[in-house]
């Protein structure tokens, strides 16, 4: 049947989701970034008696990117969503007797999501979803000579998230559309450089809240 009714309305697409194995997309979305820090031992050393504190400041950001979806059973499936991310990352330090400063970084990191994504019985239009999984990061920006002074922060060019988050599939005639909301954090210390900025620091991750709009 081309078209099922039920509720009163009509079903678009009844069988969406079984005619392929394989099916493709995008996605854009919106986040905002920030990072986890942890102090180390040399902060509370007589050294470090200029700073007060150091705070993570969040801040907007946007990504591109692909879907490809991987139908494994009935209700789990498998993606992976390459994209492009856009962020910047404010650590803001506040000094004793003097104004604060804030170091910003600016990246533009290439990422693998690989996700696993466990979905509800379909209702009608909607079905709810849950979704994690892995992504590792590269940051694609490059190192100018400014970036490559070692007097500023820095955060390495490598890193690995998990992520995980919770969405609806909304069928239309002609595709799926799915709002999704999404947590990442950082599973590796990205500290990138060794000066000032960091001897107070042991640890520092990166967390996101994302908010997702997939199109397939």
């Amino acid at each position: 049947m081309a078209q099922i009714k039920s509720s009163g309305g009509e079903v678009n697409n009844p069988r969406y989701d079984e005619r392929r194995l394989v099916t493709y997309g995008f996605s854009f979305g919106f986040h905002t970034a920030s990072l986890r820090l942890k102090y180390s031992d040399y902060f509370t050393t007589p050294a470090m008696d200029s700073v007060h504190s150091i705070i993570p400041l969040k801040r907007p950001g946007f990504s591109l990117g692909f879907i490809v979806n991987f139908r494994l059973t009935p209700f789990f499936d498998a993606r992976i969503t390459p994209k492009v991310t856009f962020s910047e990352y404010n650590l803001q330090y506040n000094y004793v007797g003097r104004a604060s400063s804030t170091e910003t970084i600016e990246s533009v990191g290439v990422d693998f999501p690989i996700l696993l994504k466990y979905k509800s019985q379909r209702r009608d239009n909607i079905r709810m979803y849950i979704i994690g999984g892995i992504t590792p990061s590269i940051e694609a920006a490059g190192k100018t000579e400014l970036a490559e002074d070692q007097s500023l922060l820095q955060l390495e060019n490598v890193n690995f998230m998990a992520e995980i988050g919770f969405g609806f599939d909304l069928y239309y005639p002609l595709f799926k559309f799915s709002p999704e909301i999404r947590f990442a954090f950082g599973l590796v210390d990205v500290v990138g450089s060794n000066n000032d900025f960091t001897a107070g620091i042991s640890d520092l991750r990166n967390k996101t809240v994302s908010i997702y709009f997939h199109f397939q």
